[in-house]
């Protein structure tokens, strides 16, 4: 058992079953077909159960699986069977949150393709190899929206803060030239 904990996968499964967005951290599934069999085996196990106010916990596979169902996505976080299940659902939670932010509070499934990209460094914000970096959703939603600002795109379609980056890199640009 290490000390510090350590997540094998945060999935994001739609409500088929199907992949929206996995990342796995553990060398437990060295295949994608092993990988894609695990998701169809914790979606089925957890299908059935009503996750959708309160995040679930099963044991799996001698893993900890937290859960959490809203609209028609899936969220899941895997940990060994030794680690701490409020730090698993402190990761789960960090992770809806972000996307909820996201997404604008359209947490579905077409909304999470759409931004995919957003979702994609959602996961690289809140887990590196396995070590939990972040489950603040806050400032995970942060940081992601200050990685993927356009400032090409128009003042009127940015948030506020992709506003102020961009006045902040136009004004730079001007005392500078």
């Amino acid at each position: 058992m290490e000390s510090c904990p350590s997540i094998k996968n945060i999935l994001l499964l739609d409500s088929e079953g199907k992949r929206v967005a996995v990342k796995y951290y553990s060398d437990e599934w060295p295949t994608n077909s092993a990988r894609e069999t695990f998701e169809k085996a914790v979606f089925s196990k957890t299908q059935k159960s009503n996750a959708r106010n309160e995040a679930e916990i099963a044991m799996f596979e001698n893993n900890i699986v937290i859960y959490k169902f809203v609209q028609d996505l899936h969220f899941f976080v895997t940990g060994g069977e030794y680690e701490n299940e409020l730090i698993l659902a402190t990761v789960l939670q960090g992770f809806f949150d972000a996307v909820g932010l996201l997404l604008r509070g359209h947490v579905e499934k077409k909304e999470a393709l759409e931004n995919l990209d957003l979702i994609l460094l959602c996961l690289d914000e809140i887990v590196d190899g396995g070590i939990v970096l972040e489950t603040d959703g806050n400032v995970i939603a942060g940081k992601v929206a200050t990685q993927s600002i356009d400032s090409s795109a128009p003042l009127s379609e940015q948030t506020i803060s992709q506003a102020l980056a961009t006045a902040r890199e136009h004004l730079t640009r001007s005392l500078l030239t």
